[in-house]
């Protein structure tokens, strides 16, 4: 009886305590993790053969998504030239367009122009458009600030231009071709040079 009580003794202690026993004034035998008498002695216990719960490793959080990068955006972006419905009186339909952003253009993106809806040219970083050869009549530009896989970052609202071309026919009515002009105005082809009268040699016979 004293065993199995030892035994359960045992295995309701920690195992990190110390056992002691003694002798009780009654006889019996004690034992305790908290003598009281001067004559208890510690008991050595085996080790433990219990098999420990394994500790659980709780996973460390997942790190927080790194923030995507800052969308370049721009507080302006304006066609300067020409001015909204203006009016471009050029014989070969030529006009320049220029465009400003504010702040200036962020590295990677490229302006691209839009010509009656379609893209006039190819992108770049030059914020001026030569325009050649545009047809008479009315037309609508826009500029837009586009990345390097062609993803719109800003656009202009579009805006009317009016091209009036001077036909040749004009321009020599307003400003006659002279003799020098032909073959070096273009309204003045060389083919449309008068030609000069030949100048017979007048023989004067004498009267018989």
């Amino acid at each position: 009886m004293r065993t199995l009580l030892f035994a359960l003794l045992l295995v309701a202690l920690p195992s990190v305590a110390q056992v002691y026993t003694y002798v009780d004034a009654e006889g019996n035998r004690v034992f305790t993790d908290s003598p009281r008498d001067g004559n208890a002695k510690q008991v050595q216990m085996a080790p433990s053969n219990r098999a420990e719960p394994p500790t659980r490793r709780l996973s460390p959080p997942p790190a927080p998504a790194a923030p995507a990068g800052p969308i370049l955006s721009y507080e302006l972006l304006r066609i300067t030239i020409p001015q909204p419905d203006a009016t471009i009186n050029d014989g070969a339909g030529n006009l320049i367009v220029t465009v400003n952003a504010e702040p200036a253009l962020h590295p990677g993106h490229s302006y691209r122009l839009l010509l009656d809806g379609q893209p006039y040219g190819s992108a770049g970083r030059s914020p001026v458009f030569p325009l050649e050869n545009i047809d008479r009549g009315t037309h609508q530009i826009a500029v837009e600030i586009i990345t390097e896989g062609g993803i719109i970052v800003e656009r202009t609202p579009s805006q009317p231009f009016h091209m009036k071309r001077v036909s040749l026919a004009q321009k020599r009515k307003v400003r006659p071709c002279e003799k020098a002009d032909y073959g070096v105005r273009p309204e003045c082809p060389i083919e449309d040079k008068p030609k000069e009268e030949d100048k017979g040699i007048i023989s004067i016979l004498p009267f018989l």
